[in-house]
């Protein structure tokens, strides 16, 4: 899915999502997120010390209840 992002204040974000419409908490309806990455370890790429080789995901946090939206990466 592509994210497109529009800078807000306080470092935060608003997402449009690819259907052209803008992303809302879906807990509280809120439209402002922190974003940040995050790794999808795995326990054999753990074992052999390759976590740098696992996927990643778009985590947007939102501002007002904190829920976290993962996104996968293609």
């Amino acid at each position: 899915m592509s994210l497109t992002e529009t800078p807000a204040d306080n470092g935060a974000v608003e997402v449009g999502i690819a259907t052209g419409k803008k992303l809302a908490c879906l807990v509280c309806a809120h439209e402002r997120f922190h974003k940040r990455r995050a790794l999808l370890n795995t326990r054999t790429a753990t074992f052999f010390k390759l976590d740098w080789a696992n996927a990643t995901a778009t985590n947007l946090v939102c501002m007002q209840c904190g829920y976290i939206h993962w996104f996968l990466n293609p």
